[in-house]
């Protein structure tokens, strides 16, 4: 017997549900506001984004979980469905990357120059990778972590840069007097280009609006500050959980703010400039 739907997943932000033929699994196209139930849990919520593995469903008390997008995995309105991605528009101009470069139709990766782009973790790696993954691609620019700042001069001496073997950094929290601003004085050269931006986590360079948020919260000094932004939001993610939602909430370069665009894309130039032999 189906199971009883309750008002919250008669949610009008729902949709019209497309329900399956008699021993058949549909397919839903994911979209904002869609409630589905999981069917192994039974929680229950509305997707607020997903990539291209994961979803992520908000209930009613405001918690937000990353499931997978596995077959049958979810219900709507008590009858098994395979959540999917929805089919991309077709293209009625130029092709645009999430960067708002003009795509490369059918263009393979370049074989890897020498040159490299640094960033400092995992989180920071990820969203460059989403956004400008495309450009770099084309380019042959390959992006590395850091996995801390304090490790940069080591890097760069073991990089050896030259003028064809050009090191771009991205800081985080790259402020006058700070830690990192002292480090980056320590290695900068005509082939080492370190930059940043001035947020305390790559998290910060994400719109709040892209998440639905008025603002990213203050965090009090010495209270870590990705825990410290979860409690305030009143979010029971683990950090992981959450920059999983964050980064499926990222469409394009207009979800990122222009402090990391600028600098990303000055990384970019940097790497790829031709090398100019002097007479």
């Amino acid at each position: 017997m189906p199971k009883r739907t309750d008002r919250y997943r008669g949610d009008v932000l729902a949709g019209d549900p497309r329900r399956p033929r008699k021993g058949a699994v549909a397919e839903v196209p994911l979209e904002v506001g869609l409630v589905l139930e999981t069917a192994d849990e039974g929680f229950c919520g509305a997707v607020t984004g997903w990539d291209k593995s994961t979803v992520t469903l908000e209930d009613r008390r405001g918690a937000t979980r990353v499931f997978e997008l596995a077959p049958a995995a979810f219900l709507l309105d008590g009858a098994p469905v395979t959540a999917v991605r929805p089919a991309a528009p077709a293209p009625s101009g130029p092709l645009r990357s999430a960067s708002g470069s003009i795509a490369v139709r059918g263009a393979r990766a370049r074989v890897a120059r020498e040159s490299r782009i640094y960033v400092e973790g995992a989180h920071d790696a990820e969203l460059v990778e989403k956004i400008w993954g495309h450009d770099l691609r084309v380019e042959g620019v390959a992006v590395e972590f850091l996995e801390g700042v304090d490790h940069l001069p080591e890097i760069v001496a073991e990089f050896a840069p030259g003028p064809e073997r050009r090191l771009g950094v991205l800081v985080d929290h790259l402020v006058p007097g700070s830690k990192e601003s002292r480090i980056a004085e320590r290695v900068s050269s005509p082939y080492v280009l370190v930059t940043g931006h001035p947020f305390i986590d790559i998290w910060q360079a994400v719109k709040p609006s892209a998440l639905g948020i008025g603002a990213w919260p203050d965090v009090p000094r010495g209270v870590p500050w990705k825990e410290g932004v979860l409690r305030a939001l009143g979010s029971t993610e683990e950090p992981g959980e959450a920059w999983r939602r964050i980064l499926g909430s990222v469409r394009s370069f207009t979800d990122l703010e222009p402090e990391l665009l600028g600098r990303v894309e000055e990384l970019i130039d940097f790497v790829t400039a031709p090398h100019v032999v002097e007479d």
